[in-house]
């Protein structure tokens, strides 16, 4: 038996060794050192940032952040390692290139939901939208933030009930506690009352609130006076305004209005009630027309 092919064969699987067997030791090697400078790189990254990041929903953010970043390069790292190793290998890559594309294609049209979700929950929390902790209006729900993933925002509505929103779904979010929040008084009062009188006992009420001990620390600025901004039906509304922490709008609020109630009633400011008055008419001649409602018998 010639000896010779296998001769032939193992010199040539030697010549691959020394150089493609190499190259693809080198990529492998690459690959791993790649990622742990990764790793490294993203606990060093999620530590500084926590750092300047008192706020645990901050910090939730920054880690979710990192995490993705984390997940998208190591792909992205792993996958050119290896198209690169099976080049060396001598494996045609067209046809598995295809058969990804298709793949993906369809794994695409099967996923449209998913994959839009995941990328909107990551631009939702790479511009800090919504924060944990936050009261927000989003999709038609509102409700206290308990929880952000890359697909869904679980929020807890006043009465309890749990809404998850997909994030895809969401195209307005409206957030009332984003750095700090207002309360909005319209205050009705009767045409009779001094107007300017009315702005004055609103100033002196919100100036004894902030000054109070319980409240006080959750006011950040003065009652804003934006004045008289309508008349309605029966009553002259006069429009104010505070400036709270986030979240304390509505406590504080509720405070000041049992306080203007206490304080219009001992200067004697009437709320109005919607009412109406009728109006019967006259004849001609002066005399008004005798009352006849059916019902109802005349008095002898």
């Amino acid at each position: 038996m010639d000896s010779k092919p296998f001769t032939q064969l193992g010199l040539e699987f030697m010549g691959w060794l020394m150089s493609d067997g190499v190259l693809i030791l080198v990529i492998l090697a690459a690959i791993f050192l790649a990622l742990s400078i990764l790793t490294r790189g993203l606990k060093r990254l999620q530590s500084m940032i926590e750092g300047k990041m008192p706020d645990q929903a901050k910090i939730k953010r920054a880690s979710t952040l990192t995490n993705v970043l984390g997940d998208i390069l190591r792909v992205l790292i792993i996958g050119i390692g290896s198209t690169t190793i099976l080049a060396h290998l001598g494996i045609d890559l067209g046809p598995l290139l295809v058969t990804a594309g298709l793949g993906g294609l369809a794994i695409g049209f099967g996923a449209q939901s998913l994959v839009k979700d995941v990328i909107s929950g990551f631009f939702i929390l790479l511009e800090n939208q919504v924060r944990v902790g936050d009261v927000v209006n989003i999709a038609g729900v509102g409700g206290l933030v308990e929880d952000i993933s890359l697909r869904t925002i679980t929020l807890r509505d006043l009465a309890g009930n749990v809404h998850i929103v997909p994030n895809g779904t969401i195209t307005t979010v409206t957030n009332m506690t984003m750095d700090y929040s207002r309360y909005v008084f319209n205050v009705g009062v009767a045409y009779r009352e001094n107007v300017d009188q009315v702005m004055s006992i609103l100033q002196d009420v919100a100036a004894e609130l902030q000054n109070d001990p319980k409240f006080g620390p959750d006011i950040l600025e003065p009652l804003e006076m934006l004045g008289v901004d309508s008349f309605q039906d029966s009553a002259v509304i006069i429009k104010c305004r505070i400036m709270t922490k986030p979240i304390q709008q509505w406590s504080i609020g509720r405070e000041m209005n049992r306080r203007i109630k206490i304080a219009f009633d001992a200067h004697g400011i009437e709320i109005p009630f919607p009412h109406r008055t009728l109006y019967w008419g006259e004849p001609k001649e002066g005399s008004a027309p005798p009352l006849n409602i059916v019902g109802l018998q005349p008095q002898s």
